[in-house]
């Protein structure tokens, strides 16, 4: 009984993580390029204890016994594919309509200034004396290709994007002002590293990982076929799947249960047991 409640105990707890990352896909159902996750699980480790040499029984089922120890969550992998585009005919909002492409956005880390990448296209106008730079949502400033944060010289009245992900910023006088909007290609997606809902940034442990930032990395620079797909006046709704999360809620909300089940049966197996003592 004692290890039956282990198994169950150890299932219940990966179970409970599951339920976790479920309530996150659901808790930003309506987050501009969120991309959910997925969990798998497997089997723990067991033992097998083979069926007595002398037993000539013909079976169905192979020989032997097997004790395992519970299931365990054995990886969560992001789901990639691109969201619905919802019209804004805002001209600051971009949407990317490829999968696994990235808006680059440079943030404060903790060595300073670094790279983080992003679906999320809502950018606005933040007044830096006699210019204006290019932010988005949270402040930080959105980069160019080479690297540099996008400013212009303000005050700006509308903006345009051509092909290439080239963003004209006009003026009222009629002058206009050119950027291009560095849009990166994630090779190898599940190998970033997940700050928040929407930011995604290069691993620390490269060497570890046997890779390097090129392998996971390329940078589209509008030639060829390398083409950002970006649409303006749009935003990249989630692509969380509201029915599938809620019925996987269901199906390990049940597990857990069985698994919760499972530890009360055994204990009044025990208290069975200490009254027969």
């Amino acid at each position: 009984m004692i290890r039956t409640m282990t198994t169950a105990v150890n299932t219940m707890n990966q179970l409970q993580n599951n339920i976790d990352i479920i309530g996150n896909n659901l808790s930003n159902l309506t987050t501009h390029g969120y991309k959910s996750n997925q969990a798998s699980f497997q089997e723990m480790l067991y033992q097998q204890f083979n069926n007595d040499k002398a037993d000539k029984a013909p079976r169905e089922t192979p020989a032997g016994i097997r004790y395992g120890v519970g299931a365990m969550l054995a990886q969560t992998q992001m789901n990639w594919k691109t969201g619905v585009l919802q019209p804004t005919d805002r001209n600051l909002d971009f949407a990317l309509t490829e999968p696994k492409q990235y808006f680059n956005v440079i943030v404060q880390g903790p060595q300073g200034p670094e790279t983080v990448y992003t679906r999320q296209g809502n950018f606005y106008l933040s007044p830096e004396g006699n210019r204006v730079a290019l932010v988005d949502s949270e402040g930080n400033a959105v980069a160019g290709r080479g690297g540099n944060p996008i400013t212009f010289a303000g005050p700006v009245d509308d903006f345009e994007l051509r092909d290439g992900g080239t963003l004209i910023a006009k003026r009222a006088d009629g002058t206009e002002q050119t950027a291009q909007l560095a849009v990166t290609r994630m090779e190898r997606p599940n190998l970033m590293t997940r700050l928040s809902s929407t930011h995604f940034k290069v691993p620390d442990n490269l060497d570890e990982l046997n890779v390097t930032e090129a392998d996971i990395l390329t940078e589209l620079t509008g030639a060829g076929g390398a083409q950002p797909a970006i649409r303006q006046g749009a935003l990249e709704g989630s692509n969380v799947d509201y029915q599938k999360e809620m019925t996987d809620l269901i199906n390990v909300q049940r597990s857990y249960q069985f698994n919760s089940r499972t530890v009360s049966i055994a204990d009044q197996m025990l208290g069975l047991v200490n009254n027969i003592r």
